[in-house]
């Protein structure tokens, strides 16, 4: 089993990081190219896919080139040296990228989630789990810095419990390959992304015990952002990318997870259907995905809480000095 387990995880891990480019036609000359920069091909980022699967940037005369560059800090680079437009990844890297004193930094201009999209998994199922019991145990977590790991640090703080002296927080593993390192006996908790949660539990590896997006409230976890030069540039483009990004939520907002399952199965091929609607019925429980893309100040000031409380944030940074709601409250009219 754990050698199916591997090889299942592999083909993920493969997906996720491939360069992949979906949109129109290259040869419709109407429409105008934009580079979408992405954090990494995942479900939780159901709404965007909708969006290029049912053709809402079509709609609005854009050509889309989704490129998954495996990370934010690449997201970042791309975005910075030009080579993408826009750039969707947590917006703590703006914040990094501002802090260390780029004059042309990136401005969010619209948010997609706002939930946490990874999940505890232990090795058995517990009804009546509580934080409190993951003191001295060992648990494999994410890279200092990264959201995932402020959240996962934010929540145990939260509830009591010291992340350095309480338990031991394994560090040390890529993103992506902390399940197949659960399956192969590491550590006693797990802190999963999806699919990965969904596949430890499907090959009785694991079973998800909290969900990380529930326990810490509502975090603008990914957003859309551009250079501050481009936004003013091309207002027009990124109102067109916004109202199409809305279609997407809106449609996730009005659908069943086997509706949403069968229009975003084109982006994720490894993925069975049983499986995508499994996922997407577990984000959907946990209100992952927002109503509009009005990025709110009351989410970016919990943002700066989380940061400031993970010792990230050298100061706090001004919310109209990083997010722009105008093209959102424009493209949700």
């Amino acid at each position: 089993m754990k050698k199916d387990f591997k090889r299942i995880l592999a083909g993920m891990v493969t997906t996720m990081l491939v360069v992949s480019c979906f949109g129109c036609d290259k040869s419709d000359s109407e429409l105008t190219k934009v580079t979408l920069s992405e954090v990494a091909h995942s479900i939780f980022y159901a709404p965007q896919y909708v969006a290029i699967e049912k053709g809402y940037f079509e709609e609005e005369g854009l050509d889309i080139k989704l490129v998954n560059a495996g990370g934010a800090d690449k997201v970042m680079t791309s975005l910075l040296s030009g080579d993408a437009d826009v750039g969707f990844m947590g917006s703590e890297a703006s914040i990094y990228v501002y802090q260390e004193g780029e004059k042309d930094y990136a401005v969010n201009f619209a948010g997609l989630t706002q939930r946490a999209g990874n999940f505890l998994v232990g090795r058995e199922a517990d009804e009546d789990f509580k934080w409190e019991d993951l003191k001295g145990k060992t648990v494999l977590g994410g890279r200092e810095g990264g959201m995932p790991q402020m959240v996962f640090e934010y929540i145990l703080k939260k509830n009591g419990i010291d992340p350095k002296k309480d338990l031991e927080i394994v560090q040390n593993i890529n993103f992506g390959l902390t399940a197949s390192a659960f399956a192969n006996g590491q550590g006693d908790y797990t802190v999963e992304f999806e699919p990965f949660a969904d596949s430890l539990e499907n090959q009785n590896e694991g079973k998800v015990v909290a969900s990380l997006g529930e326990d810490s409230g509502y975090i603008p976890y990914t957003a859309y952002c551009a250079k501050k030069s481009y936004l003013e540039e091309n207002e027009d483009i990124i109102l067109k990318f916004t109202k199409a990004i809305q279609k997407g939520l809106d449609y996730v907002n009005s659908h069943d997870s086997e509706e949403i399952a069968d229009i975003i199965k084109p982006q994720f091929k490894e993925t069975d259907k049983e499986s995508l609607v499994r996922i997407i019925d577990r984000y959907k429980n946990q209100d992952t995905w927002k109503e509009n893309v009005i990025f709110t100040q009351e989410s970016f000031e919990l943002l700066q809480d989380v940061l400031e409380d993970a010792g990230q944030l050298k100061e706090r940074v001004l919310y109209e000095k990083l997010v722009d709601t105008k093209i959102a409250k424009e493209a949700i009219k």
